[in-house]
This record gives C-alpha cells, structure tokens and sequence, in this order.
C-alpha cells in the first residue's frame, strides 16, 4: 500500500521553520475554532482598522488596503450566510480569515498581519466582543429590573413576612422585598460598567510581546475601534487576562442573585409556604405523579450558578502562576467566559419572562405576617420612645414573648393591663404599634420598608428605568 501524501510544512502559516508536517492529534487537541468562530466580526472589524492604518503609514497600498477591506467583507457576508468552511487544520478564527483572504486575494492578504500577532489580535478580538456583550447584558439587567418594578407597584400594599435565618422576623412590604432585589441588579449593572471600562483599552500593536519596530500607529486604530485609550505595555498586554476574569466574575455575580431569587421562588411555590403561584407555561410536572407542577426554571437558573461560578474558578486557576508574557494555556480563557456569558444571558432573559408570569398570594403572606411576634422589635422601640434604655426594652419584651409563648397567645392577643404589668412606660397607645400596618409604616428610616419611603423608590426607579403609565 502507498503511503498517503505527506503535507508539506508551509501549509501552515507559520510552518517555514517546521521540518515536518503537525500530527493530526495535535491539531485536534490545538484547535479553537469550534468555539473562537464567534468572535468573526470582531476580528475582522479588528483586521480592517490595522488595514488602513497600515495603508495610512504606507506599509501597503492603498490598491492592496481596498482589495483586503472588499475581501475580508466578503468572507464576513459567507460567514453569515453559514457558506463559509471553517477549517479545524487552520486552528483559530484569526487564521482562518487570513487564509481565505490570501485565497481570494493573493498577496495583499499575505500583508495584513504585518506588524501584528495572534497574541495582541486575540486581545483584541475578546475586548471588542466582551465590550459589546458586557452591554448586551445591562440591557438584560435592566430589563429584569423593569419586571420587579412593575410587580412591586401592583402590589405595592401587600404585606409579608421578612426574614432573617429564614426565620420570621419583621413585617415588611412584598413591594420592599422585590425591590431589593432591583438594587442588587442595579449594582450588577454597575460593576459591568467598570470592567467594560477598564477592558475598553486597545492592545494591537504589542505584537508578540515587545511592540515593533515598523511605524505603526496605535492611536489610529484605537480611534478605529472606538477605543480612548492603547495599552501602555506590550509585555502585560499579551499576557493579561485581568478582563476576562473581572467578566466573569461580573457574571458570577449576576447569577448569585438570580440563584437567590429562584431559591426563594421554589420555597415560596410550595404548600408549606404558599406565596406565589408559577404560570403553568414556566413549570413542569411529573413522569409518575399526576397531581405534580415543578418549579423547574428557578431551579435551573439555581443548578447554573454552579456552572458559572466553575468557569471563574477555571480561568482563576489557569492563569495563576503563568510567566510572563504570553503563553498557550491563554487559549483556555475564552470557553469558560464564553460559556458563563451564555448562561447568564439564558437566566436572565428567562427570568424577565418569568417575572411576569409570577400570582402572588398576598392573603396568605399577610397571615404570615401577623403571628410569630413579628412586632416585638417595634414594642421594644415603644420603650426606647419612652425612656427606656434599649437593653432593657428588649429585656422586657423578651420577657413579654415568653409570657405569650407559654399560653400560646400571640402580642396582639394580650390585654393593656397585662402587658402594663411588664413595664409601666405601656400605655393605650401601645396598641397601634402592635398591629402589623402600624409595624410597616414606622420604618421610616431612608430605605425602610414604610410605604411613603417605597412610593419615593418606586418613582426614583420608574423614572431611571423609564417605565411610564
């Protein structure tokens, strides 16, 4: 039997000082392309600005600048018309888009990777993509920020239970309870902000890792890519990572509170609470029990955390102890971030939908509020009122509650006169303050649970988020 044609080196683009030919296993285990293909328009958007910057420093012509910019168009039109072949032997998309331009254009394709690497082109790629998609995500943010608004202000005068150790506590409002959770996403939105920030930050031009010697100019292709800045070191600017790791770690984040949220939706969609009810669209049932519907959805986006979290472990772990400057562990950093900004984007975009899709039993939340002597701090904040220092206040009630708890009466159910045998600072007036509305709206403090302080957030917020009617 013949033996098969062997490939020559120079197949590969950088394959002049290779005597033999790469092994097929070592493509398979090297190659990025199955999951770096979508940084496409980012590394030709990348690819055109160094383009003129070369033909504006006369590196290439102006004939062989219009032919790159008219070619690499047209591989970008293939790529989304899916008519493209995305070749594994060629690695990566960077290499791929090179070799079919060189193809359809002979050697003016061969001249526009002067004066750049694959370690500053890929820096560049993942920041352009990051950027965009760090906004894509405030949007969603702000969108699931919108649902919480909406169901606080339908159910703005609703009262629950809030907790502390998962236990009973205090009297609050559901619209309180739902807006916390628009702050912790106002602060995701926040934190995406800074990274896409500091990412924001040209790093072409590095080259391999010492800058170059040919008369580039970086602050034009900066001004290309709307970037306001370049990098100021060509050596940590191949080697860092620091922006794909604050992503995920933005990203991280996002799906803690989104965990948060769908632990308490599984709790509160069960008989032992009974707050809320899922729409029939966003549950599931069971293969063998008839009468079953399972919260499936929050109990994904709850599973997912564990994925994305992992991600930021990864990455974590794969730069830690790396030299500089760059190095082929670096590759690893693009599935887990493009994995976590997947699932991120997936939680939050169900979580919209869910939001809006939510019946929340207020009857029984008000029941829930008004026993488990959920008013005994506000009894205690009465003897404050009159004089009483706060240690022994809460020593009194203390005592109040133990006297409840052996009769199995709740505060509510005690006469004046009894609770005047524990201090006589009581007084008839006593009783307002032990009803749960009475609770409510003493928490007057700035971001209390009172219903004046609530209307002036939900204003604040439908004015930021710009809901109307």
């Amino acid at each position: 039997m013949a033996d098969s044609p062997r490939r020559t080196p120079a197949a590969k683009l950088w394959g002049g000082r290779f005597a033999e030919a790469t092994a097929a296993s070592v493509e398979a285990f090297t190659a990025s392309i199955h999951y770096d293909a979508r940084l496409y328009r980012h590394d030709i958007a990348g690819s055109k600005a160094h383009a003129r910057m070369l033909a504006r420093q006369g590196l290439i012509s102006g004939e062989e600048c219009d032919a790159i910019l008219k070619g690499l168009d047209g591989i970008c039109a293939d790529i989304e018309a899916g008519t493209f072949v995305f070749r594994p032997d060629l690695e990566d998309i960077h290499m791929n888009i090179e070799k079919a331009l060189t193809e359809r254009i002979g050697a003016a394709g061969e001249k526009l990777h002067t004066a750049r690497s694959r370690n500053d082109q890929v820096s560049l790629d993942l920041r352009l993509y990051l950027r965009e998609e760090g906004e894509g995500l405030r949007r969603l943010l702000a969108e699931v920020q919108k649902g919480f608004v909406t169901l606080a202000r339908r159910h703005l005068g609703a009262v629950m239970p809030g907790y502390t150790h998962l236990q009973r506590a205090q009297p609050v409002l559901l619209a309180h309870h739902l807006l916390a959770y628009v702050e912790m996403f106002e602060r995701d939105r926040d934190r995406l902000a800074d990274c896409v920030r500091r990412l924001n930050v040209m790093p072409l031009g590095a080259a391999a890792m010492a800058g170059t010697g040919l008369p580039i100019d970086r602050e034009f292709v900066a001004a290309e890519l709307g970037f306001p800045a370049v990098t100021a070191n060509s050596m940590d600017t191949v080697g860092d990572r620091d922006f794909a790791m604050e992503f995920l770690f933005c990203c991280t984040v996002i799906q803690l509170h989104l965990s948060r949220l769908a632990e308490e939706l599984v709790l509160w969609a069960g008989r032992e609470f009974d707050f809320v009810e899922i729409g029939d669209r966003y549950c599931t049932g069971s293969s063998i029990m008839p009468q079953k519907k399972n919260p499936d959805i929050p109990e994904l986006i709850r599973g997912k955390t564990g994925r994305v979290t992992g991600s930021l472990m990864g990455l974590l772990m794969t730069v830690k102890g790396l030299p500089l400057t760059y190095n082929r562990d670096l590759q690893e950093d693009k599935e887990p971030v493009f994995d976590a900004l997947d699932t991120v984007r997936a939680s939050l975009s169900i979580t919209a939908e869910l939001l809006g899709n939510l019946s929340f039993n207020t009857d029984r939340m008000r029941a829930a509020a008004s026993g488990g002597f959920m008013t005994a701090t506000d009894l205690a904040d009465y003897l404050v009122q009159k004089n009483m220092p706060f240690r022994q206040a809460h020593g009194v009630v203390g005592r109040i509650v133990a006297h409840c708890q052996e009769r199995g009466q709740e505060l509510t159910d005690l006469k004046l006169e009894e609770l005047q045998s524990f201090s006589s600072l009581i007084d008839g007036d006593v009783l307002e303050v032990l009803k749960v509305e009475g609770s409510v709206n003493s928490r007057l403090s700035i971001g209390g649970t009172a219903r004046a302080r609530v209307e002036d957030a939900l204003r604040r917020l439908e004015k930021n988020l710009g809901i109307t009617g």
